[in-house]
C-alpha cells in the first residue's frame, strides 16, 4: 500500500516547516515506531509499494491488468481538494466516470499527476521543477514522471532529519506509540473489552498474551532512543486505548505521561455529564510499579478541527476556535489551565483548502499574537505545573466511544482474533526450536499482525486488508516452520 509514501510527500515534513515561522508556537508530535521504521525504508529504497511500481512502468509497456489497476486506483485522493482544481486531472477523473478508453498519452499523464496531487501544496510551488510540471499540465514525458517520484524520496529522506532538529531546538516534543501500534488492552486479554462495554461480542478463542503488550512498549522507547538520542517521556496508546492492566508495563518502561480521551476521564470518576473543571489539568496515577501522569483531551475542540472546520473559510473557522479559547479563559479566569488538543496528524488536511495550510498559518498567528494563551508541550508543562489530581482506577476504553468496539465485536473482527489467538499459539510452541535469527523474524511478523488497522477494516468491506493479513499469517508458518491451518486460510 502507498500511504506512507504519499503521506511522507503530502504532510509529515510540511507540518514542521509551518511552525518554523511561529517560533512562539510549541507541540507535540507522536511518530509511531512502525511508521518511522517505513520512512526510513523508503528514504533507502529499500521498499516499494505496488502503486509507485505501477507509476515508475513506462506508460506504453501498461498490460491490461496494469491499466485497469491505475484506473481504478489512481484517483486516490480527496476530488474536491485535489482532483477538481488540477484541470488536466480532473478531465482524467471525468474520462473515466464517463468510461472513455484512455489512450498511453492519458495514462502517463494519469501516473503523474496521482503522484504531484500527493506532494504537499508547500513543495509543489516552491520547488521549480515541481511548479514546471504544474503549470505544464499535460503532455508529460516518462523523464517528467521519473523527476517527481525522484522529488517524493527526496522529501522522505528530510523528513526524520526535520523532525530531531525541531525538537533539539525545543519547539516540539516527539512522542512514541507501542510499536506496531496493538491496542494493548486487547492484547493483554481480550475480555477487557467487556469492561468496556458489556455487549461486546468476544472470540471463542481467548487471546491473552500480556508479554506481548509489554514488548510492544519496550521495544518502541529502545527504537524511539537510538532514532533521537533520547527516552520518549511521553506515548500515545494506540488509539488512546487503555487500561490498569498495561500501567505497569508504561511505568516499567520510563514513560513519564500518557494521552487519553476525555471520556475515559469521566468514566474512571464516575461522573455522569461532561465537567471542564476536571478535564483541564493532568493527573497522577500512582500504582505499586511506579507513577505516571495521563492528561486528557478535549474532544470536542479536537474533533471541531479534524472533522467540522474542513468546510469553512478558513479565518471563520480560526475566529470560531479562538472564541471557544476564549470562552473557557472567561470561565477560568486567572486559572492556570491546561487544554489539550490530540488529534489525527495528518488525514484532516486533505479535506480542508490548500491541504490545511491557510488555516494552520491563520490559527498559529493567532494563537502567538493571544494574551491569555501559551502554546506548550507537554512535557515542558508537566515540569512546572506537575499533577495534583489522582484518578485510583483508570477504566478501560479507547478515544472511539470509551470502548473497544472498533477493533472487536462483530462478526469479522472476532474472527480474527481468533485466527490471532491460533497463530500467537503455534509461535509459542515453536520457540524451543528455533534458531535466534528465525527467533527474532517470528516475533516481528507476530507483532505486525497484533497491529490494530487489521481489526479496524474487518467487516468494514476492504479485502486488501483481509489479503495482506493472510500474507502476514501466511509469513509466521513460513518462519516457524509450520504448516498454516486450512481454516486460517479462508477469507475473513
Amino acid at each position: 500500500m502507498p500511504w506512507v509514501r504519499l503521506h511522507g510527500t503530502k504532510d509529515y515534513l510540511d507540518m514542521l516547516q509551518i511552525l518554523e515561522k511561529y517560533p512562539k508556537i510549541r507541540q507535540t508530535f507522536n511518530l509511531v515506531p512502525s511508521l518511522i521504521e517505513q520512512i526510513e525504508a523508503y528514504a533507502n529504497n529499500s521498499v516499494k509499494d505496488r502503486f509507485f511500481e505501477l507509476s515508475l512502468k513506462p506508460a506504453k509497456e501498461l498490460n491490461t491488468q496494469d491499466k485497469a489497476f491505475i484506473k481504478d486506483n489512481f484517483f486516490s485522493i480527496n476530488k474536491e481538494r485535489f482532483i477538481a482544481v488540477h484541470p488536466r486531472y480532473y478531465d482524467l477523473y471525468l474520462k473515466k466516470q464517463s468510461q472513455i478508453e484512455f489512450n498511453t498519452r492519458d495514462y502517463l499523464d494519469l501516473q503523474l499527476w496521482f503522484n504531484l496531487a500527493w506532494i504537499d501544496p508547500l513543495f509543489r510551488q516552491n520547488t521549480p521543477e515541481l511548479k514546471r510540471l504544474a503549470v505544464k499540465a499535460r503532455f508529460f514525458t516518462e523523464e517528467d514522471k521519473a523527476l517527481v517520484l525522484n522529488k517524493q524520496t527526496d522529501l522522505i529522506r528530510q523528513i526524520l532529519p526535520a523532525y530531531n532538529k525541531s525538537s533539539q531546538n525545543g519547539q516540539i516534543e516527539i512522542t512514541t506509540t507501542p510499536f506496531y501500534h496493538p491496542i494493548l488492552p486487547l492484547l493483554y486479554d481480550t475480555s477487557i473489552a467487556k469492561q468496556a462495554n458489556p455487549k461486546t461480542v468476544l472470540p471463542k478463542i481467548k487471546f491473552s498474551w500480556p508479554q506481548d503488550a509489554k514488548s510492544q512498549i519496550d521495544e518502541a522507547v529502545e527504537f524511539h532512543a537510538a532514532r533521537f538520542g533520547a527516552p520518549s517521556a511521553g506515548m500515545w496508546p494506540s488509539e488512546e486505548s487503555v487500561s490498569e492492566h498495561i500501567l505497569p508495563f508504561i511505568m516499567q518502561a520510563g514513560i513519564q505521561w500518557i494521552v487519553a480521551d476525555e471520556a475515559i476521564l469521566f468514566k474512571s470518576l464516575k461522573k455522569k455529564k461532561r465537567d471542564v473543571k476536571l478535564l483541564y489539568q493532568p493527573y497522577k496515577l500512582k500504582r505499586k510499579a511506579g507513577e505516571l501522569t495521563v492528561i486528557f483531551r478535549d474532544r470536542n475542540l479536537s474533533d471541531i478541527i479534524s472533522f467540522v472546520y474542513q468546510a469553512w473559510k478558513s479565518e471563520d473557522a480560526v475566529a470560531d476556535f479562538m472564541k471557544h479559547l476564549e470562552n473557557i479563559h472567561a470561565a477560568f479566569k486567572k486559572e492556570d489551565i491546561l487544554v489539550t488538543v490530540a488529534m489525527d496528524g495528518e488525514n484532516a488536511w486533505e479535506y480542508y483548502v490548500n491541504d490545511g495550510h491557510n488555516f494552520l498559518n491563520a490559527l498559529y498567528q493567532q494563537l502567538s499574537e493571544c494574551p491569555f494563551v501559551k502554546t506548550t508541550t507537554v512535557k515542558d508543562y508537566l515540569s512546572m505545573h506537575p499533577a495534583q489530581s489522582e484518578i485510583k482506577y483508570l477504566k478501560p476504553g479507547s478515544w472511539i466511544f470509551a470502548e473497544f468496539g472498533k477493533w472487536i465485536g462483530n462478526p469479522h473482527k472476532v474472527k480474527a482474533w481468533e485466527h490471532l489467538a491460533i497463530a500467537r499459539k503455534s509461535l509459542e510452541d515453536a520457540l524451543a526450536s528455533m534458531d535466534t535469527q528465525s527467533l527474532e523474524r517470528a516475533w516481528k511478523q507476530m507483532y505486525i499482525l497484533e497491529g490494530s488497522d487489521w481489526f479496524w477494516w474487518f467487516g468494514e468491506d476492504h479485502a486488501d486488508f483481509d489479503r495482506l493479513f493472510k500474507m502476514h499469517l501466511s509469513n509466521l508458518f513460513t518462519l516457524i516452520n509450520k504448516s498454516m491451518p486450512d481454516s486460517l486460510k479462508e477469507p475473513i
